[in-house]
């Protein structure tokens, strides 16, 4: 989830661990300790887009990740902090840090929650930025933030925050069984048969979802919204994965395939080939569009070293797809 919510859940977390022996502080440290799983972002910046991609939600969003730096975090608060409990302060980062990763496994990258585990754990039910999710939540968490530690409305605007995220997360389980199940109706009445499918929530709400159908040679992309009244109609992708010849025995090409979980396309392109990442879909909502939220060029130099340059995105591009995406969420 984007760091806002991770922010608001850890400091949610922290009040509930020791808001009553250290007040407003234990906000600050459940925020602090809420972000500290993304900064294996920064991994970007020192290797290639395949290792930091392998790299991002791994290690620091796992359960041996908590369980190693909580008590090393607060150990480190504990001495200078004049609440000295080095055992309260432990199970505030373990808490606030485990927590980060259970919420991100509910988004479509997922989380190595297991990690050194080969397994990634992704249910694929809500967005990273979901405003019900974390707004009321927000609101909730500031009226905390102002009451006196000792204060029962305190602990009740607390838990009312935390009820209403966490009722709202398990109910967007329900929504992706009932759009699974409109994709599966629609396939069986145009009598398309599959190999497989993977929905997932578009961009900032549960109301439109995405499906990704495999076949034997393409992919068929599709959008349902619970306000259509209209049928579900597919686009059709071809694989053309034998245009990556030679190269899909190349080790970066196949961690890449490993990524994203075998849902991507090859295009050729004035002569270069391009990565298709299916698993986020594409930045607009125009019949065959070719403008996939995660694009790569695979650069292949002289010595047959490959790399994958990730294709920026533009400005232009975010704004044409939140206008596309309100049209298309009142229904076709």
């Amino acid at each position: 989830m984007d760091s806002l919510t991770q922010i608001v859940l850890g400091a949610a977390i922290g009040e509930v661990v020791l808001g009553k022996k250290v007040g407003n502080k234990a906000i600050l440290y459940g925020a602090i300790a809420g972000t500290i799983p993304d900064l294996d972002v920064f991994a970007s910046h020192f290797t290639d887009t395949v290792s930091a991609l392998a790299i991002h939600r791994g290690f620091t969003h796992s359960i041996l990740f908590s369980v190693i730096f909580a008590p090393i975090f607060g150990w480190i608060i504990s001495r200078y902090e004049k609440y000295k409990n080095f055992k309260g302060w432990s199970w505030l980062f373990f808490w606030a840090l485990i927590t980060h990763p259970m919420l991100d496994a509910h988004t479509t990258w997922g989380t190595q929650f297991f990690w050194p585990l080969d397994l990634r754990l992704a249910f694929k039910t809500i967005f990273v930025i979901d405003p019900l999710y974390t707004l009321p939540f927000l609101i909730f968490l500031i009226l905390t933030m102002f009451q006196k530690r000792t204060s029962e409305k305190r602990r009740l605007y607390n838990g009312i925050g935390l009820t209403l995220s966490t009722t709202y997360l398990a109910f967007t389980f329900i929504l992706k069984d009932l759009a699974l199940t409109q994709f599966e109706d629609e396939l069986l009445v145009k009598n398309i048969n599959y190999k497989q499918i993977d929905t997932r929530p578009s961009a900032l709400n549960t109301i439109l979802w995405n499906a990704n159908v495999e076949t034997e040679n393409t992919y068929l992309l599709g959008t349902y919204s619970f306000l259509d009244t209209q049928p579900i109609t597919f686009e059709t992708y071809p694989k053309n994965h034998e245009l990556l010849g030679d190269l899909i025995h190349n080790k970066k090409v196949k961690q890449m395939i490993a990524i994203s979980e075998g849902w991507y396309t090859i295009t050729r392109s004035n002569n270069k080939l391009y990565y298709n990442d299916l698993r986020f879909g594409v930045l607009s909502m125009e019949p065959k569009s070719q403008n996939f939220v995660f694009k790569y060029l695979i650069d292949v130099d002289a010595s047959r070293n490959v790399d994958f340059i990730e294709q920026e995105k533009t400005q232009r591009d975010g704004k044409k797809l939140m206008s596309d995406l309100w049209k298309r969420i009142k229904g076709n």
